[in-house]
């Protein structure tokens, strides 16, 4: 937060929320302020009129916005279900805001709120990321009082003779929040008075920390490259380096971040042992399957997504056919013969367009090398490519006649010594080239 930056409060009528009104005013940002009355309960209302009162003795303006309970959470979800809704529309209403007016906007969070957040996440959660707590920004969102307690912000309410309301549900131990705030965090005071501090600060140096992880496992990954992972790479690793890079794998298949414990790590690690085809449901969609000692995760999303319609590629020029970017090129690369990384084909031949589509039972290719024709199927098999990889990988017809699949083989006929042989000139041919671009 900068002085006469604009900043949008959150504002509810706490006294952790009134006490950051008060000092983003103090410190000079340009403030203005959200209340939001979901009318949950009987002094909603009340909760409003303080924050107007307090806004308009502030000189802040004031967006009040009430939401009904009913937009607040899907029907019939529960009381924690309830409250993690509201607070999404509440960042849903201030997203919006700070779109308009530019900014950040702030919520009033407090080391012991983080001390709450860490201790139930670590009840419920295991894993590192339980850890790590409420990060101090989220894009636009900022939570200026992290560093702050809760009995620090209640104390400086009061030396300023600043009103707040208390949330009577902040004590219904019937919410896991109020039971970790009012029954676990005395009992570790007992133990050492700073525990909320000690909490909070465990957590920021584990975030800090965090960076160091991910790095390693972008590493990592950018090392294995795109695609199926030889299971053998798993063995090279650190086990908690392969256990993050495992991880990170089966979130882009789920597409949103999971959870993936020690047991189940070493369950995946432990389908190459068994030897064959094996898979591993994850659970939330998710399978590890190993295939002829390679690893690749599979969701049901890929599962139902059917074979990848054909698409024209353009000569020259390059097209997007599933997580592949196929390539046609003219004069090739460096003098390279056809093989499965390049196929060479004389330029006169191809026309304006080559199709690029998906294997097909019954589909066969004339390898090079080989004198004869072979089946697709049984030259997948030769070259031990997993099933599932099969019918994503990008093959390339040209008048009817398999002449390339990708990493796989490429056709007699197409070397580079043919193409100049068949067109009289070296300059007359087109380089055929893939590589993957999603994973």
């Amino acid at each position: 937060m900068r002085a006469d930056e604009p900043l949008l409060v959150l504002v509810s009528g706490g006294v952790d929320s009134v006490c950051l009104l008060e000092i983003c005013v103090r410190l000079g940002a340009r403030v203005a302020a959200l209340h939001v009355n979901y009318g949950l309960r009987d002094g909603a209302d009340g909760d409003e009129a303080l924050c107007r009162d307090l806004c308009e003795r502030l000189g802040v303006e004031l967006t009040v916005e009430r939401v009904s309970p009913a937009a607040a959470a899907a029907p019939g979800a529960g009381g924690g279900n309830l409250q993690a809704q509201a607070r999404e529309v509440r960042y849903d209403l201030a997203e919006a805001l700070v779109a308009r007016s530019g900014g950040d906007y702030a919520a009033a969070h407090t080391a012991s709120d983080q001390a709450e957040t860490v201790l139930y996440r670590l009840a419920v959660s295991p894993g590192r990321r339980a850890l790590l707590g409420m990060e101090p920004r989220r894009g636009r969102l900022v939570r200026p009082l992290l560093g702050a307690t809760r009995a620090e912000t209640r104390a400086y309410c009061e030396a300023r003779g600043l009103a707040w309301r208390e949330d009577p549900s902040n004590a219904e131990l019937h919410f896991a929040r109020a039971r970790v705030r009012h029954e676990v965090l005395p009992a570790l005071a007992e133990l050492s008075p700073a525990v909320e501090r000690t909490v909070a600060e465990t957590a920021l140096l584990l975030r800090d920390e965090a960076e160091v992880l991910d790095a390693a496992v972008d590493e990592a990954l950018a090392r294995l490259g795109e695609g199926p992972v030889a299971m053998a790479e798993f063995a090279r690793m650190p086990a908690a380096l392969a256990r993050l890079v495992l991880r990170r794998l089966a979130e882009a298949a789920a597409g949103k971040t999971r959870a993936l414990s020690r047991s189940e790590a070493d369950a995946v690690r432990a389908l190459a042992a068994r030897g064959g085809s094996r898979s591993l449901d994850l659970g939330g969609g998710v399978r590890a399957v190993v295939e002829y000692g390679v690893l690749r995760f599979a969701s049901e999303r890929e599962a139902g997504a059917g074979e990848l319609a054909a698409v024209p590629l353009p000569v020259p020029g390059s097209v997007r056919f599933g997580d592949w970017e196929v390539r046609a090129s003219p004069g090739g690369d460096g003098g390279e013969e056809a093989s499965s990384e390049q196929a060479v084909l004389p330029a006169e031949t191809l026309g304006r367009s080559v199709t690029v589509r998906a294997w097909r039972s019954g589909d066969r290719i004339r390898p090079v090398g080989l004198g004869g024709s072979k089946s697709l199927q049984d030259l997948f098999v030769d070259l031990k490519i997993p099933r599932a990889l099969r019918r994503t990988l990008p093959l390339v017809e040209v008048g009817g006649e398999i002449v390339w699949v990708a990493g796989v083989a490429a056709a007699e006929g197409y070397t580079r010594s043919a193409s100049a042989e068949r067109s009289g000139s070296e300059e007359s041919f087109v380089a055929l080239s893939a590589r993957r671009v999603g994973r």
